[in-house]
């Protein structure tokens, strides 16, 4: 991890070498509408790629596919693979396929849950799947978020107003599992593993799921200051799936839960100034998050010091909180102020040293 580096100033070493000069720390891309929904791809042959969605209050939305060329700085969207949209996408997210075995994917969601395939030739985008979990109806509630499982890419689970989350069969295009996972609107949902996810809701409680039991979820987490608060997103840390993290909505605060240990945050995260609106646990360690919201600002901290990842027992994780909490809390490792409020952040994972952020039209590429 780079030192703790403030301000929008890309370059962070003084002079440097003239290739650290030219290889810059901050790509921007300006899109030509209000991004929302945005992702990296995690195939190996397609680096430094990322799908961005619109946020317009109209049906008509768009995505679009866009590719940093390393050589130039330049990130440039491709024609040929920007598409419509109906309605703005809540989520949009590649399929997780590193070593490229399955067709280019691109899901998203918002009305239903769309799969879409990417092909290299001049036919550009198709939509491949339209995924509808209200059997009884041509309509559904709209879709608040999803997560493409990881380990079996088969997999999605989709979270939606009307208290449900859906975990499709995409190679079959058919429900595996449909439960009522709250009383309230749910509003995010995270793998944990094959067959574990969790889910955060209007209801403000995080719900852990186990596919083989079905008829019993876990309460991990409820929000208490004051009771109910909604919860609106949900991080689950890859490298180490004890511990996720919440955002509670309107709230500056990011709480980091260790699931060993229901009901009392391993830590509550404090230095963003405005509602937070994004989090992404780094990809390639334990104890590193990322944390952007309405204060402008993207944090990266490293939550080491709170047992995470050493094997503290949960004596060593309650010290180290208690330590944190009566030294005024933890402190960012490194902050980057961007132009506007930060509503989007993705961690790319075969790409760690690069954080993506969105605001107002903008995307940025930030080394980190």
């Amino acid at each position: 991890m780079a030192g703790a580096a403030s301000g929008g100033g890309a370059d962070r070493d003084g002079e440097g070498s003239e290739e650290q000069q030219k290889r810059s720390e901050i790509y921007t891309y300006e899109a030509p509408w209000h991004i929302y929904a945005m992702n990296w791809s995690v195939r190996r042959d397609k680096k430094y790629r990322l799908a961005i969605a619109s946020l317009l209050e109209q049906l008509p939305n768009r995505v679009e596919i866009v590719q940093l060329d390393d050589s130039t700085g330049e990130i440039r969207s491709d024609p040929n693979l920007s598409f419509e949209h109906p309605y703005p996408p809540t989520k949009a997210m590649f399929v997780p396929d590193r070593e490229c075995l399955r067709p280019d994917l691109l899901a998203t969601s918002a009305d239903f849950l769309r799969i879409w395939r990417i092909n290299d030739d001049s036919t550009g985008v198709e939509q491949k799947a339209l995924l509808n979990g209200n059997r009884n109806s041509e309509f559904c509630g709209p879709l608040t978020s999803f997560d493409w499982n990881e380990a079996e890419p088969r997999r999605v689970g989709t979270s939606s107003i009307d208290t449900t989350c859906t975990i499709w069969d995409i190679d079959r295009e058919a429900v595996d599992t449909q439960l009522i996972a709250h009383d309230k609107e749910v509003y995010d949902i995270a793998w944990g593993g094959v067959g574990v996810f969790a889910s955060v809701s209007a209801d403000g409680s995080v719900r852990v799921f186990d596919l083989r039991d079905k008829e019993h979820s876990t309460i991990i987490y409820e929000s208490s200051d004051p009771p109910d608060t909604p919860l609106v997103r949900l991080g689950w840390n890859k490298q180490d799936p004890r511990y996720m993290a919440t955002i509670i909505m309107d709230s500056p605060k990011v709480v980091v839960l260790d699931i060993r240990y229901p009901t009392l945050p391993v830590v509550e995260l404090q230095r963003h100034q405005a509602s937070v609106n994004a989090i992404a646990w780094a990809p390639h360690s334990s104890c590193h998050i990322c944390t952007a919201g309405d204060d402008s600002q993207a944090l990266i901290w490293d939550l080491s010091s709170m047992g995470s990842g050493a094997g503290g027992g949960s004596g060593a994780v309650q010290q180290a909180a208690a330590a944190a909490s009566a030294e005024g809390g933890l402190d960012p490792i490194l902050a980057y102020t961007a132009g506007a409020e930060i509503e989007q952040l993705q961690w790319s994972s075969t790409q760690p040293d690069w954080v993506a952020i969105a605001f107002s039209s903008k995307l940025q590429i930030l080394r980190v």
